[in-house]
C-alpha cells in the first residue's frame, strides 16, 4: 500500500469516527431534555471534527515539507519556496487551533517527525523530484479534501475559510506541478472531484 493510500484511508477512518462522537454530545443534551442545544452540540462538534482533520492534513504538510529541507536535496530556490509553503501551513495550523480552541474543541496532536517520516515513506527519497512529487501530491489531497468537506460546514463561515485553504493548496499544487514540468491539466472541474 502506497503511502497516499493509507493517509486517505486514516482520512476515512477519522472522519467515520468523528460522528459518532458528535453522536455522544448530542445525546447528553437530548436526555437533559434541550433539544435546541442537542442540534447544537451535534452541528458545533461536526465542525470541529472536520476542522481537526484539516488541522491533521496542516501538521502533515508542515512536516512534509521540513523532511524535504533537512533532506539536503533542494537546490536553494527550491528550498526557498518549500520553506515559504511551509509557513503558509503553519498559517493555516494556528488559524485552524485557533478555532478549534473557540469553539470549544481540543486541537488533534502533532505526531513525532519519525512517524510523518515513516508514514510518508521518507526513506524512499532520493532527489528532488522526489521531494517535489511527495508535495504535489500532499497538496493535491489537501485540496481535494477542502473542497469536499466545504458542503458538510454547518457554519457558513467555515465553509468560507475551507474555500481559501483550498485555493492555497491548489496554488502550491500548481507551482509544485509546473516546477516538475507536468502539464496543465486539460479538463475543467479538475479539483474536488
Amino acid at each position: 500500500m502506497k503511502a497516499s493510500d493509507s493517509i486517505a484511508s486514516a482520512r476515512r477512518a477519522f472522519l467515520g469516527s468523528a460522528g459518532k462522537a458528535t453522536l455522544s454530545v448530542a445525546a447528553i443534551a437530548l436526555l437533559a431534555g434541550n433539544d435546541a442545544l442537542a442540534q447544537g452540540a451535534t452541528a458545533g462538534m461536526q465542525d470541529v471534527n472536520i476542522l481537526n482533520v484539516a488541522l491533521g492534513l496542516e501538521h502533515e504538510a508542515i512536516n512534509a515539507y521540513q523532511l524535504g529541507a533537512q533532506s539536503g536535496l533542494l537546490t536553494k530556490p527550491v528550498l526557498d519556496v518549500a520553506v515559504l509553503f511551509q509557513s503558509h501551513h503553519k498559517g493555516h495550523r494556528d488559524a485552524l487551533v485557533a478555532t478549534i480552541r473557540k469553539m470549544g474543541g481540543t486541537p488533534v496532536a502533532e505526531k513525532s517527525m519519525d512517524e510523518y517520516a515513516k508514514a510518508l515513506n521518507a526513506a524512499a527519497i532520493k532527489s528532488q523530484a522526489d521531494i517535489l512529487e511527495l508535495a504535489a501530491r500532499l497538496e493535491l489531497g489537501a485540496t481535494n479534501a477542502y473542497l469536499g468537506v466545504i458542503p458538510a460546514f454547518r457554519d457558513a463561515g467555515l465553509a468560507k475559510v475551507a474555500g481559501r485553504l483550498a485555493a492555497d493548496e491548489t496554488m502550491h499544487w500548481s507551482i509544485l506541478a509546473n516546477t516538475l514540468g507536468k502539464p496543465i491539466p486539460m479538463a475543467a472541474l479538475t479539483f474536488g472531484a
